[in-house]
């Protein structure tokens, strides 16, 4: 099969497709023909290694010269090939979206715990835009318990995460706030944002305003500058973010570590949660999505044969919501 693949720590430039062996479902596992995948900032950090230190928390992802996993990708939606043994609930030819690694690929063999089933009136580009991206924003609102009557900032509001953060938090009832740069400012307004700070322009740290909730996706602020917009009883909530070639050693985990050891010094409420595949939580954003409640915000889809490109794309552009390829 085709597959696209990293021997070797670095930018896009070190990928490339290559015919790999199809593979076969263990225990637990079934095989999936891949209709779309889509690509994370997931996929730069471990295609670069960075933030260098990633590679001494994690030596399951991470190896010395790296990836210990050649194949890129996270997100899949496509159809069961075949069964392994022990796996019940599902036969071939089911339609299904997921998370799991090694996912730009014609196929992938994935545990059937991780997948749920597509429903109907979801594309299977829609599909594989969801997994990773729309979970841990569902993830960071209920770290941060957001609640109806809320004041929520999403800080990196136009980006996989982010767009997925925004619409949660307003179909909970919350007021929310996003911070993005000048060109994705409509895009913000348009998923439910009843504000919208250019940060291209303004400080969103020093414009006065406070929220009950502010949700970081972007990891570039220190921590006592996030502290100001924090307020009196109200919860930072941490997750992912860093740019490519910048903050190479620590990025975003450590303003983390920062958050995780001197958040109460400094009156916050700080939450890290773990981003990790959820099938239930999976399921039921998949619903809404089905259902027009939840709209994933694709920039661009690129074919199997450009997927390097796909990482490029987002590793310099910046991309707004999801990049999909397509198998």
């Amino acid at each position: 099969m085709k597959a696209l693949v990293q021997d070797i720590y670095g930018t896009s430039d070190v990928l490339r497709l290559e015919d790999v062996a199809d593979p076969v479902p263990g225990e637990g596992e079934v095989l999936v023909r891949i209709a779309a995948a889509s690509v994370n900032a997931a996929d730069w950090h471990i295609m670069r290694g960075e933030p260098r230190v990633a590679r001494l928390m994690d030596r399951t992802i991470f190896g010395r010269r790296g990836p210990r996993q050649p194949i890129r990708g996270r997100d899949l939606a496509g159809r069961i090939e075949a069964v392994g043994p022990g796996v019940v609930g599902w036969k071939v030819g089911d339609e299904v979206l997921g998370e799991d690694e090694a996912t730009l690929a014609e196929y992938a063999a994935v545990p059937a715990a991780s997948l749920v089933r597509r429903p109907a009136g979801l594309s299977v580009e829609e599909a594989a835009a969801l997994p990773l991206a729309a979970v841990t924003a569902d993830l960071c609102l209920t770290a941060g318990a957001v609640r109806a009557g809320q004041r929520v900032l999403v800080v990196g509001a136009s980006g996989g995460v982010g767009t997925f953060a925004v619409q949660l938090a307003v179909a909970s009832g919350a007021t929310v706030t996003g911070v993005c740069s000048t060109r994705n400012v409509e895009l913000v307004t348009s998923l439910g944002a009843s504000a919208v700070v250019d940060y291209t322009e303004q400080d969103f740290t020093r414009t006065g305003a406070s929220y009950d909730v502010v949700v970081d996706l972007v990891g570039n602020r220190r921590l006592r500058d996030l502290r100001r917009v924090v307020a009196k009883g109200g919860t930072l909530v941490l997750s992912g973010g860093g740019n490519p070639g910048e903050g190479r050693i620590l990025g975003p985990v450590g303003l983390m570590a920062k958050g995780g050891l001197f958040g109460r010094l400094l009156g916050l409420r700080v939450q890290i949660p773990l981003a990790k595949p959820d099938a239930a939580r999976l399921g039921e954003l998949a619903v809404m999505a089905a259902a027009g409640e939840l709209r994933p915000v694709i920039e661009r889809t690129f074919p199997l044969a450009d997927a390097a490109a796909a990482i490029r794309h987002l590793e310099v552009e910046h991309a707004r919501g999801k990049v999909v390829v397509t198998v």
